[in-house]
């Protein structure tokens, strides 16, 4: 089958500086992003017979899944159903899911889980063959499937990389996506990417396809320490926006309780210890040796990740601390040899020895529960354009992930994409995918812009991590979103400034177009979607913690907060009209009043 593309093809609304596209490829599908979301969708469109073309920022293996410790959950344990897997996720929630994107989770990931193996996916295993199960934070049963002890991310990606290579998808490595294009109806039409110095093209170019999946994994980046590997700069949301899709729930950022503690100035990807320490029976304590998660919730040190970080932050700030510890020595050698093997090694190259002394760990970045908006389909408020995996918000997570639902979240919801394109494309021959010189699109073309997003020189993304880490990381209050806030407006308006003067404000001239400048630009750009949805949600829930604001507030926040950029480049904060994602064909959500200055 083949799926044609109408109409004159040119940039979608606002677009990066960048240089026109010097090379095409035609295909059906084109997916941003090689982690379990991504390759599934991939795998499935490519089986259904569509030309399909997999673009991934790094090598095709290093994708966010491969740093995936814990495991996936799905109900395949004896005694355990989808519908207790449904109470917990809701449970960790904290009453914003969507109930029937949890139910649809739930229901289909046990057999997802099992298409998963069919691929090559192995899974550890108990001496009866069954699979071996796990808890982690948040579960009332062991339903965590997990591989090579803690190596369950390295398995999954193993295996799916091994298939789409079988298959002969096409690849394009080295590469960072750009802006959506469109068709003179606005329909999705495909991407610009600028693929980095490898491999059989090189600079910007485009691939012209009607759909297009979102896979690019999370944000981490945004802050100063995080467990994302650094290419998690959210390249994806930050094209949904400039294309004019809708984000939502971008203030809830989980922190994983126990990272890796290396020190205050530590910064970038940091050592993830993975919940399932603690789910095999390891403590949290203070430098004096108390279990201080004890009576704080009925699972203690195994409570949902927003109250166990909040748990940490709490005794931090009472003794003065800058980290707690995490003791599992009474696991004995051979246990944190064979079950947890990478973070032994882990902890051991960085001076410590969890087999004799507890380990230092601190609440970093770890997972944007919110993301571009998107139906049980992945379809998102652009037609055309599809998201999975972190990079959207389906409503699973609500204002918190439940302990391995990312995976499975991933897994279910790009099978469901490749079946929403597969029926949307008619029948027809499949010719070879070609690769052809293009042109820019013409000024007056629709979607052409001449008016390109401001970059931002590559040094100012540690100091949008500083703000962002400062001003919305784990305590939030209206005094530090409000600086943050100020602060990244600031850096907007320098890069303005600098763009389009010949006496730039920062002494230096203008950002050239680049990766580098480009992360920094689309860093800056959802950092102020994160923090203008932070300074809305006058409430604390989940991981959204407002010192100023420390209660619960159902009555006027059991909503999602919306975030589009307008064509004229404002941010508009809408909310819904109850903790259910509306469809996204449906008539937008009413504007709240801007909060910020606008550009």
């Amino acid at each position: 089958m083949t799926v044609g593309t109408a109409g004159t093809v040119g940039t979608s609304g606002i677009r990066l500086d960048a240089p026109a596209p010097g090379w095409a490829i035609e295909a059906d599908v084109v997916v941003i992003g090689s982690g379990v979301a991504g390759l599934t969708a991939a795998l499935r469109c490519t089986a259904a017979g569509l030309r399909t073309v997999v673009v991934t920022k790094a090598l095709l293996d290093d994708g966010s899944t491969r740093w995936a410790q814990g495991g996936i959950a799905a109900a395949l344990g004896e005694g355990d159903t989808p519908e207790q897997h449904l109470d917990d996720t809701l449970v960790a929630g904290a009453g914003l899911c969507d109930e029937e994107a949890v139910r649809t989770l739930v229901t289909e990931g046990p057999d997802a889980v099992r298409r998963l193996m069919e691929t090559g996916a192995r899974f550890d295993t108990e001496s009866d063959g069954g699979i071996a199960l796990t808890r982690e934070g948040g579960h009332h049963r062991r339903r965590i499937a997990h591989a090579g002890g803690d190596a369950t991310g390295a398995e999954i990606s193993r295996a799916l990389v091994a298939a789409i290579r079988e298959r002969a998808v096409r690849i394009i490595e080295h590469a960072l996506v750009l802006d959506l294009l469109t068709d003179d109806e606005g329909r999705t039409a495909g991407v610009t990417l600028h693929v980095m110095g490898e491999g059989q093209h090189d600079g910007v170019g485009a691939v012209h396809a009607p759909a297009v999946v979102l896979a690019t994994g999370g944000m981490g980046q945004v802050f100063a320490a995080t467990t994302n590997p650094a290419v998690s700069t959210g390249d994806g949301v930050a094209l949904a926006l400039r294309a004019g899709a809708e984000v939502s729930d971008l203030e809830f950022v989980q922190f994983h309780p126990t990272v890796l503690f290396l020190g205050t100035d530590s910064e970038g990807q940091q050592p993830l210890v993975s919940e399932a320490v603690r789910g095999e029976g390891a403590f949290l304590v203070d430098a004096f040796g108390t279990r201080f998660m004890v009576g704080q919730h009925e699972l203690a040190e195994l409570a949902p990740r927003d109250i166990v970080a909040k748990g940490i932050m709490r005794r931090m700030q009472e003794q003065g601390a800058d980290h707690m510890l995490l003791d599992a020595r009474h696991f004995g050698a051979e246990m944190w040899e064979h079950r947890f093997p990478t973070i032994l090694a882990a902890c051991r190259a960085h001076g410590i020895d969890p087999v004799t002394e507890p380990i230092p760990v601190a609440p970093a970045a770890h997972y944007a529960s919110g993301g571009v908006r998107t139906d049980l389909h992945g379809r998102t408020t652009v037609p055309g354009l599809y998201a999975c995996g972190e990079v959207a918000c389906t409503g699973v997570h609500g204002a918190n992930r439940l302990a391995s639902n990312s995976l499975l979240e991933g897994l279910v919801f790009a099978e469901r994409i490749a079946t929403a394109i597969v029926a949307s494309a008619p029948a027809g021959p499949v010719p070879t995918p070609t690769a052809t010189p293009v042109s820019a699109p013409a000024p007056g073309t629709p979607g052409a812009d001449d008016r390109p997003v401001p970059l931002l020189a590559p040094e100012t993304r540690h100091e949008i991590q500083r703000i962002m880490t400062q001003g919305a990381g784990v305590l939030r209050s209206a005094a530090s979103l409000d600086a943050a806030a100020q602060a990244l407006e600031r850096l907007y308006q320098a890069a303005r400034h600098d763009a389009q003067d010949d006496t730039p404000a920062r002494g230096a001239k203008a950002a050239e177009p680049g990766v580098e400048s480009w992360e920094a630009s689309n860093l800056l750009l959802v950092s102020r979607v994160l923090v203008a949805a932070a300074r809305e949600r006058a409430e604390t829930r989940g991981c959204h913690w407002r010192e100023d604001h420390p209660d619960r507030d159902d009555t006027r926040w059991r909503r999602h907060i919306v975030v589009r950029l307008t064509p004229d480049r404002r941010l508009v904060v809408s909310r819904t009209d109850s903790e259910s994602l509306s469809p996204v064909t449906s008539t937008r959500p009413t504007p709240l009043p801007p909060r910020e200055p606008q550009p």
